[in-house]
């Protein structure tokens, strides 16, 4: 998606001028013939409306300088750069103290112009990153760091800043992939417990036998191995929140000993003689239906109504379709200052591409798709071929001539073969395991997704991986 530059400047030729260069440059033009209107335009521009600004320096009444100090302080990621026609070192030193990000001289040729518009943009999309990711870590991420405009993301963002301003338990609900964590993350950042820990747990990645130490700590000597004392997860959240990821995972005997943390506020650290008190905001989130489980009596029903006190639930990609633009060009333009790769957004053919995909890895799905093409590409254009994955995920059109029977002659892509090179149906245990294999490229390694989507136990699905890990040393002999 082409970037939207604001040219500020007094003198009508000069305008056109400008507006020449920058739309061959491939820019969207907006301009502004002084000043004060060059403000109003900034101030009132929707979230994008403007990318960077073209900001001449000399006007009457209100000049660069005195735009740059009014629109900085609502703006301070804004590139704008400064056009003068005096270079002296006062001029430029006064306006980059002002805020300017970088400056021309007039007259500029047009390719020094758009290296110039380029590398401001690239530096914003940096600084950008930089400092979301600073917010993440400081536990200070917000509602504005969300990326979506969709009715449906709208909804989420409502119901998370009227959880953030309250300390109820929360339980975010969404498929593997929706961006469960960051809407946790900017509850936290918008709550009275910003800039405390954050700590997230992932109840599905730990082993079963230290599931107790790692939620509620142990002492030293506790147990074999035990070398020195571990405060646990609930200890290390104590003051800011506990997010616990996957919280179906956790097994019956640990619903138990979480409830009784839950409702007395305290933990018992295995090994140790007394209870600690804690002090939590619990945020839960899963990809599993939690009622369905306790029907099956997988999940404790008293947790279950502990937990989801107030539930929000967060939509697939594909049922918020209008978001899917949005995250495409944040990721490309992310991606691309990242591993400082010229990519100046989508071809027409690969945007239709992206937006028609179901995406079943959601957001994570997409940012990955985005960044294998990022360094694949050789152009300054992303094209259908830098996403060979999804252009191969659906089966290739059969002509009626040449259509066979399923599972005969060539496979479409995206199709598992049923018969070996001779035509002799192969073993079930082969086509299993290409099944598995299948599932986990899918959904991106997300175990508990691929589980669930197999309807088999974690447990087997790891057993099976022994299997697949057998075969490929076997083959590979």
């Amino acid at each position: 998606m082409a970037k939207t530059v604001l040219i500020v400047d007094d003198d009508p030729t000069q305008l056109r001028l400008l507006e020449t260069v920058v739309s061959r440059a491939d820019f969207r033009v907006d301009k502004a013939g002084g000043g004060e209107e060059a403000i109003e335009k900034i101030n009132g521009a929707r979230r994008g409306g403007v990318d960077v600004v073209l900001l001449d320096l000399v006007m009457p009444e209100v000049d660069g300088l005195q735009v740059l100090e009014r629109v900085r302080p609502q703006h301070p990621d804004l590139p704008i750069v400064v056009l003068t026609a005096h270079g002296g070192v006062d001029t430029v030193v006064k306006a980059m103290r002002a805020g300017a990000t970088d400056f021309m001289v007039k007259p500029a040729s047009p390719e020094r112009i758009r290296v110039t518009l380029e590398n401001s943009l690239k530096l914003s999309t940096l600084t950008g990153e930089i400092s979301r990711l600073t917010r993440k870590i400081s536990g200070e991420l917000g509602f504005d760091d969300l990326i979506g405009e969709s009715p449906a993301m709208a909804s989420v963002v409502d119901l998370s800043k009227r959880a953030a301003v309250s300390s109820i338990p929360i339980l975010i609900e969404g498929e593997s992939g929706v961006g469960k964590e960051l809407v946790a993350r900017a509850i936290q950042g918008s709550s009275e417990r910003a800039g405390r820990p954050f700590v997230t747990v992932n109840c599905g990645a730990i082993p079963e036998n230290l599931v107790e130490s790692v939620l509620f700590g142990h002492e030293k000597g506790a147990f074999t191995g035990a070398t020195q004392r571990n405060a646990g997860k609930f200890q290390e959240a104590s003051g800011g929140t506990l997010f616990l990821d996957e919280i179906g995972e956790l097994r019956l005997d640990m619903q138990v000993k979480l409830l009784r943390a839950l409702q007395e506020g305290e933990v018992d650290p295995v090994g140790a003689t007394r209870p600690v008190k804690v002090d939590i905001r619990l945020i839960s989130a899963t990809n599993r239906d939690l009622a369905d489980m306790v029907r099956e009596g997988a999940f404790r029903e008293d947790l279950y109504y502990r937990l989801n006190v107030y539930p929000i639930l967060i939509p697939s990609l594909r049922e918020r379709r209008e978001d899917v633009p949005l995250l495409i060009e944040h990721f490309t333009r992310a991606f691309a200052a990242s591993e400082n790769k010229p990519i100046r957004g989508l071809t027409p053919d690969a945007m239709a591409l992206l937006n028609s995909y179901g995406w079943p890895g959601n957001v994570r799905q997409l940012e990955n798709t985005i960044f294998r093409a990022i360094v694949l590409a050789e152009g300054d254009m992303l094209t259908v071929n830098d996403f060979p994955q999804i252009t191969g995920a659906a089966p290739a059109p059969v002509s009626a001539e040449t259509a066979q029977p399923a599972g005969v002659g060539t496979m479409g892509p995206g199709m598992l073969p049923l018969l070996d090179d001779q035509g002799q149906v192969r073993p079930l245990a082969d086509v299993e395991l290409d099944v598995i294999r299948h599932a986990i490229d899918r959904y991106d390694g997300q175990m508990s997704e691929v589980a669930r989507r197999l309807d088999i136990g974690r447990s087997t699905l790891y057993r099976k991986l022994k299997e697949i890990e057998d075969a490929d040393a076997e083959a590979a002999d």
